[in-house]
């Protein structure tokens, strides 16, 4: 055990915490911290659970939503008053708004899930039932470094998604019938009359990939195999990109799909793309440029949360 293990189990004990587990340390509580509250993420969420009201008594300064700001903005004009911890309740996009910010100024950020899916949270290991117990972060936390990626210089948490996902996302019915809209954008995407978007790309194995129906690049891989592992990501501390594809049906010679890690990847396309980032519709202009961004977030959980990460816990033996 070296020296900053020992100190940090000494602290631990003193007050009465746990040891740290799956690579969480515990932190000393902000000085100045700030969250962030979309009172419109996850049909109203954080205004059902109250969650300005409860982190005002953690005496946590709040920053609640309006249409119209700026986030990002609003963030750093906090961490330029002083901050010196960053939170946001809301979806997956604004969290990795927030997340930018607070990784830029080298601040730790804590995710408080009050959006529809809350996909981040879950695979950070914060109990998605209990949003107002996600504030206790900033008071009782245990804290990790993970990584961020980019696309053409902006970051992101979750994934990037082209293709069929890309084009779903910028469609009013996505957020309420995700399943149903996918299928749709599909058959008008893959249809006898209709091309695949155009996207290139070079692969692992040095293949050319020219009529790309799918592409999803991902901050660390998912999980691709049977549950409970598929859907979610092991670690959030490869270093590496999670990237899978699926080619039309034109692209008949080889198999339709493929899955790999990489640290960085370029997709190329003759004008700007459609995409989804972290679930919310942009325009990029191509190439595109995917990159990791290792160690770049330092987070924060509560110390009741079971801050691992499903999909990486033991699966059971198979039959």
């Amino acid at each position: 055990m070296d020296a900053e293990d020992k100190n940090a189990g000494m602290w631990q004990r003193a007050l009465g915490r746990p040891q740290s587990r799956h690579g969480w340390r515990p932190a000393e509580p902000p000085r100045q911290a700030v969250l962030f509250v979309n009172p419109h993420s996850g049909d109203g969420t954080a205004a059902r659970a109250a969650l300005a009201e409860r982190a005002r008594g953690r005496e946590i300064e709040v920053v609640t939503l309006t249409p119209g700001q700026n986030l990002a903005d609003l963030a750093e004009a906090a961490v330029a008053s002083g901050a010196d911890a960053l939170g946001m309740a809301g979806g997956d996009g604004s969290l990795s708004v927030v997340a930018a910010v607070a990784a830029a100024n080298g601040l730790p950020f804590i995710c408080v899930p009050a959006g529809t899916r809350n996909h981040f949270a879950a695979d950070l290991g914060i109990d998605r039932r209990d949003p107002v117990g996600a504030l206790d972060a900033f008071i009782d936390g245990l804290e990790r470094r993970i990584d961020m990626a980019e696309v053409n210089g902006r970051l992101f948490l979750n994934n990037v998604s082209l293709g069929i996902y890309g084009a779903a996302v910028r469609k009013q019915a996505y957020r309420d019938a995700k399943v149903r809209t996918l299928v749709e954008t599909a058959q008008q995407v893959l249809g006898p009359s209709a091309q695949a978007p155009h996207l290139r790309l070079v692969d692992d194995q040095g293949s050319e990939h020219h009529h790309l129906a799918i592409v999803i690049v991902s901050n660390n891989p998912y999980a691709l195999d049977r549950p409970p592992r598929r859907g979610a990501r092991p670690v959030l501390d490869s270093g590496q990109l999670g990237i899978v594809i699926l080619d039309s049906p034109s692209e008949s010679s080889r198999p339709p799909g493929r899955a790999w890690t990489a640290p960085a990847l370029e997709v190329s396309a003759p004008a700007p793309v459609h995409a989804g980032i972290d679930g919310e519709a942009v325009d990029l202009n191509p190439p595109l440029r995917f990159a990791t961004r290792p160690a770049a977030l330092l987070v924060r959980v509560s110390s009741h949360h079971p801050g691992a990460l499903p999909a990486a816990r033991p699966m059971p033996p198979r039959a």
